[in-house]
Order: structure tokens, then sequence, then C-alpha cells
């Protein structure tokens, strides 16, 4: 009982350093902002993680242009160096007891390389404990809910990730509900424009769980670069446009300034109307609870009209859709 007890004492009082922003909504979702010593420079949801001090830099210019970002990222993994920076100060002065990172993709987020490095570095330097570190990985709904639990067991919030576990799949379930007996119509989801990239990993999962069929997507699978040949030979009914990790307003500003390919206004989804930006960062980038919401947002561009509104209320401007050919 003492041993039970101290170990609770320990958890309560820990802190947690977070490099990836679904991890930072996953601990805020059980509870544990308190105890959120350190973030990534994109942990921004909710908004009191912006109050957090940042400990991850990228390198890369992100207000350059869609082909800019990619050159950028090319160059680096040609030159076998990391996108990110780690604030070495910082993070040796928080000395956290938990830290939590990814091995998904070194693009999107600091890797268990970059921190390995970080720590080594500062072990040497001040002879500072090594904190416990949770890598996620996940590649489809079902690992989210496991990296909730992952998270859960090292921060003992067990009985809390229950619940956000229970609720996350039953709003999945709802949507799944509200959409069955539908037509299913081809979709097709780019991840990024220029170059394209279809989306992968949990959104073909999504596009399927929301009615739909991705014509071009692997569940499970990483995201792809395919020529604009490729989605024009595939004919979807709807397109998805899901720049990884923009907002809406980028998104848009992207899609605007895009040179389209010859024969996409002959696109069975441009021709009806059924081309959708979205808000990509919060509900389709990010492995985490908000995913649920990411597929009612699909559902709703999926069978546009053809049923009530699924996305949930006080998400705001997530979805646009592309009134008219050549807009």
């Amino acid at each position: 009982m003492k041993r039970d007890h101290a170990r609770r004492g320990k958890l309560h009082g820990m802190k947690i350093c977070s490099l990836l922003p679904s991890a930072t909504e996953i601990l805020f979702a059980l509870g544990l902002g308190d105890q959120i010593a350190g973030v990534s420079h994109e942990c921004d949801f909710p908004p009191e993680a912006r109050t957090k001090p940042v400990l991850i830099v990228s390198r890369i210019s992100h207000t350059e242009s869609a082909a800019a970002v990619d050159r950028q990222v090319s160059e680096f993994l040609e030159r076998g160096e990391s996108l990110y920076s780690v604030d070495l100060a910082a993070l040796s002065a928080i000395e956290p007891d938990l830290v939590i990172t990814q091995d998904l993709c070194h693009v999107c987020a600091a890797t268990p390389d970059d921190l390995g490095a970080a720590l080594t570095h500062i072990s040497l330097q001040t002879g500072a404990r090594q904190p416990q570190v949770v890598t996620l990985n996940p590649h489809s709904l079902a690992d989210v809910c496991a990296d909730i639990r992952a998270v859960a067991q090292a921060t003992g919030r067990s009985e809390q990730a229950g619940a956000v576990i229970a609720k996350f799949e039953r709003d999945v379930a709802q949507v799944e509900g509200a959409v069955a007996g539908l037509p299913r119509p081809s979709v097709v989801c780019l991840e990024w424009l220029d170059p394209p990239y279809v989306a992968g990993h949990w959104v073909p999962e999504m596009v399927a769980r929301a009615g739909g069929i991705d014509a071009l997507g692997r569940a499970g699978e990483p995201s792809f670069r395919v020529e604009w040949g490729t989605i024009l030979a595939a004919q979807p009914e709807v397109i998805v446009i899901m720049p990884c990790g923009y907002g809406l307003e980028q998104v848009a500003k992207e899609f605007r300034g895009l040179t389209l390919p010859k024969g996409w206004h002959d696109l069975p989804a441009v021709r009806n109307g059924c081309v959708f930006l979205v808000e990509a960062s919060g509900y389709f980038s990010r492995p985490g609870p908000r995913l649920a919401a990411g597929m009612a947002i699909l559902a709703d561009a999926i069978h546009a009209g053809q049923r009530e509104r699924l996305t949930p209320a006080g998400t705001g401007l997530v979805l646009a859709r592309v009134a008219a050919v050549g807009t």
C-alpha cells in the first residue's frame, strides 16, 4: 500500500514534456495539462498549450510555398540532417520525468533520434538522470486508442483514458451509423499539393468509415507521392484537400495558387462541385481524439446535402467547398 501511494504521489507531481501536438492533446484530454512542462512549436490545442515553454523548433521555413517546403525537406533528408532542433538548455532546466515523442514520420515531428541525441548530450554535460520516454507510432484509429492507453499507463490516468476512448469510439460509431446505407462515392484525399501526396495511415480508414471508398490511399500505410495523371485516372467523385499541418486559411491560399493539371475540370468531383478544403492540422494530421470529429467532417464532405450536418458544434469553420469549376 505504501509503495502504491508513493507511486501515485510521484505520478501526480511528474513533469511531462510532449514533443508532438497529438500527444499534447492526449495529455490535456487526460487532465494532465498542469503537469506539461514543455511542448513542441506546433502544440497549439487546446489554447492553453500555447502557454507552455517550447522545446522543439523546426528548421524548415513554413512561410514559403508547398513546393519550396518540399524542396527544403528533401534537401535536409538527403544530407541526413534532422528537420528539428531541441532546446537543450530548456530541456535540461525542466529535468522531465516523462518525455513523449513519435516514430511515425521524420518530417512531421521530432523523433526518438532527435530526443536521444539531446538527452545524451544533457546527461554527459550535467549528469542529469534520463527520463522515461514513451514513443507513439500510430497507423490506425485503433492505434490512436492504444496510444491514449500508453500515455495513461505512464501517467497513472487509466480511468480517465477509459472515458476518453469510450467517447472517441461513440463519436466514430455515430458517424458510421449516420452514413449507413448511403451511396459510397470514390474519394481522393490529398495530404500535399505541390507535389501531390495521397493521404495514408488512418485517413483511408476514416474515409471508409465515413461512407466513402478511398480511390488511392492505403489504410495503415504511409502517405505517398503521385503524379497528377494518377489522380486524373482515378476519376474521383469527391476530392478532399488536407495538406499536412495546415489550417483552413493556409489550405485555401495554397489551393488558389496551385497550377491545376489539364483535365482537372473534367473530373467528376470538380464538375459536381465536390472538391473540399479542410482544416487538416486539427482533424486529420494529428492522431489524437479529434480524429473522431475529422470523420464527421469527412462524412459531411462525402455526403454533402444528403443528410444533416455531422460536424460537431464548436469546431468552427473547418470545411470549405470549392463552389464551382475553376474557383
